[in-house]
């Protein structure tokens, strides 16, 4: 429970609870639960303040130092946190639905399964802040600083992200869409390489994620590719394709990419001509498949037509040195990448490293 006596003097007013706090700096403020909704504690000093559960609804918090501070499970709902100092408080699972954190600091606050839906974020320092889990729907996010944030598992939905660089946050690949969120020019021209999922999650068309390099003049680091591939081995080809586009290479993969209708062999034809590789991912059910043979032969046409390598093959065992097919014997003698121990994290580690390494392109 908490010090009912702390909780008396903190409602006599922030002049009275400061005047307090700084008599007696040591202690650390025990107001497990409190009920402070609609308390004005604009400026008040409670760093390292206990407030697991406390009821701040409505509550002015506005320039109040709340560093350190346990607020885990608080209802902040339509709270106002401008200017606050919250770093390196502990707000997990706090319901911070509609508040305003306009201006605050949140610099290695935990925020993991907090509520902040409606949320205002503009100008906020969440710099190595932990959101894993947290949900951002309806939030507005804007010129913030994200630096190392987590955002594994956010919730996202109708959130706005506006003048921000979200090139070093954590998980932005995992991030869970429940509908399209706004992105703004200068967010996509500050930050680099931002994974395909996360582009695609927020509602940007695979027209412009193809061509976001260009148009934000940045230099395209990897080739495109088309991958080429036999559906007994989707596991292994979903894996790369997710590692590749999380590289910010872009990739053409016909379970993500055929709409419904298309004219799947006219399809992967214009795929095949628009992109600088097929990779080629060679095991014993490729080599069987009709389909996977028709695209080397199209790779083939595209190597013959441009007058440089456009296959670009991988192996996930010996078929390919066995195999009496033609097309495949004629791939023997190229370097093929090697994941026959794919399975195994390190092995497949160092290899999708040389798959990335091979296909940047060189200045």
């Amino acid at each position: 429970m908490a010090d009912q006596k702390k909780v008396e003097i903190l409602k006599k007013g922030v002049a009275t609870w400061n005047a307090w706090r700084s008599s007696v700096s040591t202690i650390r403020p025990d107001l497990i639960r409190p009920d402070l909704s609609g308390a004005d504690l604009s400026g008040a000093e409670l760093s390292g303040a206990e407030l697991s559960g406390a009821s701040l609804s409505g509550a002015d918090l506005s320039g109040a130092d709340l560093s350190g501070a346990v607020l885990s499970g608080a209802s902040l709902t339509h709270a106002r946190l401008i200017n606050a100092n919250l770093s390196d408080a502990n707000l997990s699972d706090a319901k911070l639905t509609d508040a305003d954190l306009s201006g605050a600091e949140l610099s290695g606050a935990d925020l993991s399964g907090a509520e902040l839906r409606g949320a205002t974020l503009n100008g906020a320092d969440l710099s190595g802040a932990e959101l894993s889990g947290a949900s951002l729907t309806n939030a507005t996010v804007l010129d913030a600083v994200l630096g190392g944030a987590n955002l594994t598992g956010v919730s996202l939905f109708e959130t706005v992200f506006a003048n921000l660089d979200l090139t070093s946050v954590i998980g932005l690949e995992k991030c869970i869409h429940h509908g399209p969120s706004s992105i703004d020019y200068r967010t996509l021209e500050r930050s680099k390489s931002l994974p395909v999922p996360f582009l695609r999650g927020v509602g940007l068309p695979n027209s412009l994620i193809e061509h976001l390099p260009s148009l934000l003049h940045q230099a395209i680091q990897h080739y495109s590719c088309f991958i080429s591939y036999s559906t007994k081995d989707q596991e292994f080809a979903e894996r790369l394709h997710a590692d590749l586009q999380n590289k910010g290479v872009r990739c053409w993969f016909a379970p993500h990419d055929l709409r419904i209708g298309d004219k799947i062999l006219d399809e992967i034809d214009a795929a095949i001509r628009l992109r600088d590789k097929v990779l080629l991912i060679l095991s014993e059910h490729s080599v069987k498949s009709d389909w996977v043979e028709d695209e080397v032969t199209a790779g083939f046409e595209e190597e013959r037509k441009r007058g440089q390598v456009v296959l670009f093959p991988v192996r996930l065992d010996e078929m390919v040195m066995k195999t009496d097919e033609a097309w495949a014997a004629k791939l023997r003698a190229r370097l093929i990448g090697d994941f026959r121990r794919w399975k195994d994290q390190d092995a497949y580690g160092k290899s999708f490293a040389r798959v990335l390494r091979d296909l940047t392109i060189k200045s």
